[in-house]
């Protein structure tokens, strides 16, 4: 079944869309992979309290010494997600770009960011991953780190800047970033044993000041336009014209502005300047072209059923809209289309 991915992420207290965790879940059930995480509960792993390592959604590693036949489906998380690759080869992607992770890699994804592992499968290889949320789920929010981090405040602000202003989600490790992450592992399977969430801290820490100084070394631009508010409406009419589970969702000029986290006429004024015409335009011309393909492809579903399906209240509407756009009706359509 496809999943729903919500363009954007409405807020840190709203309900969005992450990561199922489903295939990994099957592979740790069947013995495929070694298998340790803390989590808050929306990941596989030991249960956490929210009191424990604030900000801290999943952390955890794994471990597989074989030909795979699984892979994560593409997703996101509801926090920047820092993942290391200590030993093997990985496929990787966001959006539309594809990487090939090498042992000492590791990579960077925002919450907006859709991502995968595998091509479809991953490789053998042993992984680490921290899930850490700083209560952003569009570009343009502004980052609140967990009180446990202390980096100086100039460190923090550029820290922030760098991993704002770069959307490049592969990087060089170094021995200090490595050094931190399999201590964190260890903490990971010790985390009953005293003192372990102050050790993590520490670790947290040295991991953090470790992604600086690699930053700083070698990213050689950042881009400010990354974190407009123009790039938040960008990124929710890209989603709203993919992602075809979105069109069925109730959407008004109003929620969408909301969803996007301002007024209608900043939003109306951004998606104008993007795709040059107004939002619920743009929204009906995406539902009919989603309409058409699926006219194209799919002989035996009823038009009512595609009418619904991309969000029209009835097969009337959807008729006098398809043929307002295409010239013809949608029988007509469908039984002309190659």
């Amino acid at each position: 079944m496809p999943v729903f991915l919500a363009p954007i992420y409405r807020g840190p207290k709203s309900r969005f869309q992450i990561d199922s965790c489903a295939p990994l879940a099957a592979a740790v059930s069947s013995g495929k992979i070694q298998f340790q995480a803390l989590s808050k509960g929306h990941y596989p792993g030991v249960l956490m309290a929210s009191n424990h390592l604030p900000g801290i959604a999943s952390i955890g590693f794994w471990n597989g010494t074989g030909a795979q036949d699984w892979g994560l489906e593409a997703h996101r998380n509801e926090g920047v997600e820092i993942c290391f690759l200590e030993t093997g080869l990985m496929a990787f992607s966001v959006e539309a770009k594809h990487f090939e992770l090498h042992s000492g890699h590791f990579t960077i994804t925002r919450p907006w960011q859709l991502h995968k592992l595998g091509a479809p499968n991953i490789g053998p290889g042993k992984l680490h991953w921290l899930i850490l949320d700083v209560g952003v789920r569009r570009p343009n929010q502004d980052w609140c780190w967990p009180r446990w981090v202390t980096l100086t405040a100039a460190d923090k602000v550029e820290l922030t800047r760098k991993l704002r202003h770069n959307e490049n989600p592969v990087w060089k490790s170094s021995p200090e970033i490595a050094t931190a992450f399999r201590g964190l592992s260890e903490g990971v399977l010790h985390w009953k044993k005293p003192h372990i969430e102050s050790r993590m801290i520490t670790l947290l820490n040295q991991l953090l000041l470790g992604i600086l100084t690699a930053l700083t070394e070698q990213q050689k631009h950042q881009h400010p336009e990354l974190t407009s508010r123009r790039r938040t409406v960008e990124l929710f009419l890209r989603d709203l014209a993919a992602n075809g589970s979105n069109h069925s969702q109730p959407w008004t000029l109003e929620k969408m502005a909301a969803h996007c986290g301002m007024g209608i006429t900043a939003f109306s004024k951004y998606c104008r300047e993007l795709v040059n015409t107004g939002p619920v335009k743009f929204l009906n011309r995406s539902r009919l072209e989603r309409a058409a393909e699926q006219l194209r492809q799919q002989k035996n579903v009823s038009i009512t059923e595609i009418a619904l399906a991309s969000g029209f209240n009835s097969s009337q509407y959807f008729a006098t809209s398809f043929a307002r756009r295409y010239g013809t009706s949608p029988r007509n359509f469908r039984q002309t289309a190659r």
